[in-house]
């Protein structure tokens, strides 16, 4: 938008924001201790510890600074996929809860990571904005295990397709099947 242009607080990157702003105003929980609730939504994950090649990004998020994150994720209600979440809510789902223990036990795998040097922040929101509150966060803080470093939330690849090429996040992190 030109500086001449009109404010339209109802533009997708203006409503994408203020899902974004939502979350990043929530408090930071160690990744260790994922409770059970019931939401679906956009998540943020931050690293602390000292692996050395994620130097920098400790540094910002050192002292609960929580500045830069390593991965950002989303959690839709079941079905949503195929179409089948149109008549559920997003209050309806441990969707979020689920995919948060999913990501903590694949960092316990890694032969060479802590969960204890893992934090994240969520916010459950209506599945509309889900997408849309993702991809503003990834395009806002280019995070190193959504960009650089793929495979981490992957999730299982299906009969058949074992024998295929590692993601570059099992290669420098070994350890999950």
């Amino acid at each position: 938008m030109s500086e001449e242009g009109q404010y339209n607080p109802l533009d997708k990157r203006n409503l994408g924001a203020s899902v974004a702003e939502a979350l990043l105003l929530r408090r930071a929980q160690p990744l260790s201790h994922v409770t059970d609730f019931k939401g679906a939504g956009i998540y943020v994950m931050y690293y602390v510890g000292d692996f050395d090649p994620y130097a920098g990004i400790s540094d910002q998020n050192r002292k609960a600074k929580f500045r830069a994150p390593i991965y950002v994720g989303k959690a839709v209600p079941e079905g949503a996929r195929k179409g089948g979440a149109v008549n559920r809510t997003s209050t309806t789902t441990s969707a979020l809860a689920r995919r948060l223990k999913e990501h903590a036990d694949s960092i316990i795998c890694a032969t060479n990571l802590a969960i204890e040097d893992f934090y994240y922040r969520y916010l459950i929101v209506d599945d509309i904005w889900i997408p849309l509150g993702e991809s503003l966060l990834i395009a806002k803080f280019c995070p190193l295990w959504n960009s650089i470093i793929d495979g981490f939330g992957n999730h299982d690849p299906g009969k058949g397709r074992y024998e295929g090429m590692h993601p570059r996040w099992d290669v420098l992190h070994p350890g999950r099947k």
